[in-house]
């Protein structure tokens, strides 16, 4: 059983890996592949692009979003491989925790020159 921290940093070490080996200016759909790729490989479940129901009063959305990658249910990957992140992507994955109710979210834009400027922490309540 695995903290949010220690999948965190088992997260930013394979992303530093994925990210020296290609660089930026991949689509995020293939470091998405890789990552997961990547992650089958240590044992821990995830999912991929699972769609995240949303209750509204009386009805439900079945897809209220979907999450790129959620690691042992405790914490969500959000990829992205654009030249910059917007205000909108950090609430967004806030908003995701939210509805989720998990704690720890990372923000990951391997379009960086230096990956470390590309991962950021989104916490709920954690």
């Amino acid at each position: 059983m695995y903290t949010e921290n220690e999948i965190s940093k088992l997260v930013v070490d394979l992303c530093f890996k994925i990210h020296k080996q290609y660089g930026p200016g991949l689509f995020e759909s293939v470091y998405e592949e890789i990552f997961c790729y990547e992650w089958s490989k240590n044992g821990i479940p995830f999912t991929r692009q699972q769609a995240i129901p949303l209750i509204h009063e009386e009805i439900k959305l079945d897809a209220g979003f979907r999450a790129d990658v959620i690691i042992d249910n405790k914490v969500i990957l959000e990829l992205k491989s654009i030249e910059l992140l917007a205000p909108v992507h950090y609430k967004q994955l806030l908003t995701y925790l939210k509805l989720t109710e998990m704690k720890l979210g990372l923000l990951i834009n391997f379009n960086v020159e230096l990956i470390k400027d590309g991962i950021h922490r989104i916490v709920n309540n954690l």
